[in-house]
């Protein structure tokens, strides 16, 4: 592995006039004497995708939990909108950060479209006891949750499959699902963890179709991914962490075309004895990262 310092390409000219949606600074994530993730900066900017890649353990879906408060950093902070998000999931989803995983988290004996209204649910107001009774309040709630599913789920082209159990629909529908589940949440920012995973190129196509269509609805997206061709026709920014550390942040250009992103996938020669079982260490504390 080369010993050259991180890169940073100067992104400034394109981020005028665009509100910096999130900013983690130094974030770092230990597991006992494991650094997983070690003094990471990232931003995001409206209406931008940006890509995290990296080889595998190299801190990818640790760093996301950093950023969705299902992990608090061991130093560093995450802010989003100019807050900083308190290490609670629901907290992050109330602020406007939604994300989907890597492995498929869908409540499999619910209809498609209850699993989108339990992501909606977030934004409703109705009290225990209003809900227990059926109330009016909880009526116009139920109502309008249910309209703006059946919405969702035509947006992310599943239009009359609402009635279907969830583990009974294919394996691109699912992810589909998911989508529609976090857009449910109404979020500003969108993280999506290997959303191409297992898919065939038809259905990577179609994925691609439908993060550009939400981008262009006003919202900012991370992307987790591991297929190489979709990230960088994909993103307008891509950060690649090794280690757990930032190699280099910049355009899919400039992050393509450099020698040590291409090392650290296929390695050298004279770095393979080295790169044993530290990146499979850091794959197994951090939850395949």
């Amino acid at each position: 592995m080369s010993s050259q310092t991180p890169t940073v390409a100067s992104t400034e000219s394109r981020h005028v006039g665009k509100e910096e949606i999130l900013a983690a600074r130094s974030v770092t994530m230990r597991f006992g004497g494991l650094v997983a993730v070690d003094n990471v900066d990232f931003t995001v900017h409206s209406g931008e995708i940006v890509g995290l890649i990296g080889p595998n353990g190299a801190g990818k879906t640790t760093f996301f939990n950093c950023l969705t408060g299902l992990y608090k950093p061991t130093s560093g902070e995450v802010r989003f909108s100019g807050q900083v998000l308190p290490p609670k999931p629901r907290s992050v989803v109330v602020a406007g950060m939604a994300r989907t995983f890597q492995n498929i988290r869908l409540f499999p004996n619910m209809t498609a479209l209850e699993n989108v209204m339990v992501g909606r649910y977030c934004r409703t107001s109705a009290m225990a006891l209003t809900s227990i009774l059926r109330g009016p309040k909880y009526r116009r709630e139920e109502e309008a949750t249910r309209a703006r599913a059946v919405e969702l789920l035509d947006y992310v082209g599943m239009k009359g499959q609402g009635g279907h159990l969830a583990r009974n629909l294919p394996y691109g529908d699912q992810r589909r699902l998911e989508i529609a589940r976090a857009l449910a949440t109404d979020p500003k920012l969108l993280l999506l963890d290997e959303p191409t995973a297992g898919m065939n190129p038809q259905e990577t196509r179609q994925a691609e179709e439908l993060i550009f269509k939400i981008r262009d609805s006003g919202l900012a997206i991370v992307v987790i991914e591991h297929d190489m061709r979709f990230i960088f026709n994909l993103c307008d920014r891509v950060l690649c962490l090794v280690r757990g550390k930032t190699l280099i942040e910049g355009t899919a250009a400039e992050v393509q075309s450099d020698p040590r992103v291409i090392e650290a996938y296929i390695g050298s020669p004279d770095s393979d004895d080295e790169a044993s079982g530290s990146d499979v260490a850091t794959e197994g504390e951090a939850g395949n990262a």
